[in-house]
Parts: C-alpha cells; structure tokens; sequence
C-alpha cells in the first residue's frame, strides 16, 4: 500500500508556519509599516529608523506582556540612552565610557528581576545602533537634523505599540504583574557584557571602522550564559552573516538601485527582529536584507567582508569577556569554598 503523497505546497506551508511567527509579524508590521509609508511620502530616511524603535518596544512588550506604563518608561530609556550616546559620540573616551556603562545597566537591572534582561537588551541595541547609524558618513548638523526627527517623532512609535499591546490585553487579559525572581548573581554576568562592548567600542573608535554598531552589538549579544552558549550563539551568529551578507549583496547587484527596493529591504530586515522562530534563522535573514538594502542604496562596496568581520569580531570580544569572568568566578567559589555555578546565567 503506497503512503499517501502530500503536495509540495503542504510541505511549505507546514516549514513556514514552524519558521514564522505570524502573529508577531502582523503586529509588527503594523507597528514598523506606518515609518515606511511615512518615508515614501516624505523621503525623509530618518522615519526609518523609527521602526527600530517600535520593534525594540513590541518585542518586550508581546514576551513580557508589559502595561503601556511599563512601556513608556521602557521607551524614555531608549531615548535618553540614544541622546546620551549620540551627543558623546564626537568626544571618543567618552562614548566608548557610555557605551559599556549602557551593556552593564542592561544587564545590571536582572538585580530586580530576570525578565529585566529582555528590557535592557532591548534599549541597549537601539540606542547604541541609532547613535552610530545617524552619525555615519554625515556632518554634525546633518546628524543633529536627523536625530531630532527621531526623538520629535518617535512618541507615534509608543503610540502604536501601546495600542497593539491595549488590543492584546483585551483579547487574552494577561498583564504582566512582576519580572521574575531577581537574578542571584548579576554584577558578573553585567560585568561581562560591560567588558566586551568597551572593546568593542574601543576598538571601533581607534580603527573608524564604518558600521561599528554591528561589532558593539554583536559582543552584547553573545553574553547569553556560560562560555558554551555564548560560544554556540556566536556560531549562530557567524553562520547568518556568512551566508545572509553574501546573498543579500548578490541579489542587490541583480536588482536596480531604487528607493522602494530599499525601503522594503529595510522593512523586512526590521521585521526579521521579532518574526522567526528559530535565531539562526532571523539573523541569517537579517543579515540578508541589510546587506540588500545597502546595495540598493548603492553602498554596498565591501559590505560582505565588512558586516561578516564585524559580527565575528564583537563575537569574540564577548566570548573572551564571558572567558575572563568565568575564570574570575572560579576563584572566587574556591577561595569561598562553595561549589561553582555560572554567574553568567542571568
């Protein structure tokens, strides 16, 4: 008796509904897709850069089921981090200083609760990446235009991410109540994630390296757990850019440079933040569509060398941090005389 044949396009639907979060990508759509639309009307590029905003909000907000209070002061964080690092960035020291005290805080507020990781991670990387993406390749009072479009316009992003969370809350009535047990060890772990974006930054600032939000983010990320998980998240990591750059460059090159090509090359690879359910994938796919959207924008000269070296690079200056802090740890449990655990699983 033959087994029954299922149509290729089952199979399809069954892979993308295992890959993709459908929920989460509609309401992320709905609250990065008014900043495209806005774009087109006004060709203003810094409206983009407000999806990043909406979608560091939404994804905390939908993970945590947070109340538009909680929301709101998530999102002040975000803006004050992102005027912080934006206005020291002319003075070097100081915003390679800022920088690593924002990885620790980040990190640092898990003393409270454990879901606070998600929070500070989540106002970490649209800080930092902001702050880096307005100044690039710009004048200051260009930079400065730029940055007070954002920060003018970005309550509409609040507005919209409240909303979706108040129409979520109605339908299934679960507002968050607490964070989590606080986390028993936080310093080392914060610690870790304080040394890895310092030189990361560090060596961002004395090289110039172009792009050099990809290399402090890619340091952050990979402080996850003990050195194994950190170590298996880089090579998730290593893998998405290895092969999402290089494709995405590939097809930039077969497409015409157009301002419609990149907005919805900027669009998706927001999307990709919050969308997938496995890592690899997400990364892999965002790496794609920024390297896409560089080359319809006709900056795309090296981007596949550069975006893959700099997420191995911040990869490993996190991986040696979480090195050095186990270590530190180690000696620590032994002059105590307790038995070791991983201070870094916060």
């Amino acid at each position: 008796m033959n087994a029954p044949t299922i149509p290729p396009s089952a199979g399809l639907r069954d892979v993308l509904a295992r890959e993709i979060k459908s929920g989460e990508l509609l309401r992320a759509l709905i609250g990065v897709g008014p900043f495209v639309a806005a774009y087109f009307i006004s060709r203003e590029t810094a409206l983009l850069n407000l999806g990043l905003i909406a979608v560091s909000l939404l994804i905390p907000a939908l993970r945590l089921h947070l109340p538009s209070k909680v929301i709101a002061w998530h999102y002040l964080a975000i803006l004050v981090a992102f005027a912080a690092l934006f206005l020291a960035a002319p003075i070097k020291p100081l915003f390679v200083v800022l920088t690593a005290l924002a990885g620790f805080l980040a990190v640092a507020a898990t003393r409270y609760g454990e879901h606070f990781r998600t929070l500070g991670n989540w106002a970490f990387i649209p800080a930092v990446y902001l702050a880096c993406e307005v100044r690039e390749g710009v004048n200051a009072p260009e930079a400065l235009r730029h940055a007070g479009i954002i920060i003018v316009s970005s309550p509409v992003a609040l507005a919209l991410v409240c909303g979706i969370q108040i129409y979520n809350q109605r339908r299934q009535d679960n507002i968050a109540t607490s964070f989590g047990p606080p986390a028993a060890e936080w310093l080392l772990p914060a610690a870790a994630t304080a040394i890895a974006v310092f030189a990361a930054a560090a060596l961002v600032e004395i090289l110039d390296l172009a792009q050099g939000q990809w290399v402090m983010w890619s340091a952050a990320s990979v402080v996850v757990g003990d050195l194994s998980a950190s170590t298996d998240k880089l090579k998730q990591r290593a893998i998405g850019a290895f092969v999402g750059v290089p494709l995405g460059f590939l097809a930039g090159l077969a497409l015409p440079q157009n301002r419609v090509g990149y907005a919805l090359a900027v669009l998706a690879a927001t999307l990709t933040l919050i969308s997938f359910s496995r890592y690899i994938v997400g990364f892999g796919l965002r790496c794609f569509f920024i390297a896409l959207a560089a080359s319809l924008a006709g900056g795309a000269s090296g981007i596949a060398e550069e975006r893959v070296a700099n997420v191995i690079i911040g990869g490993a200056f996190g991986l040696i941090a979480v090195a050095l802090t186990d270590i530190v740890w180690q000696r620590v449990v032994r002059r105590r005389g307790s038995p070791p655990s991983h201070p870094t699983k916060a």
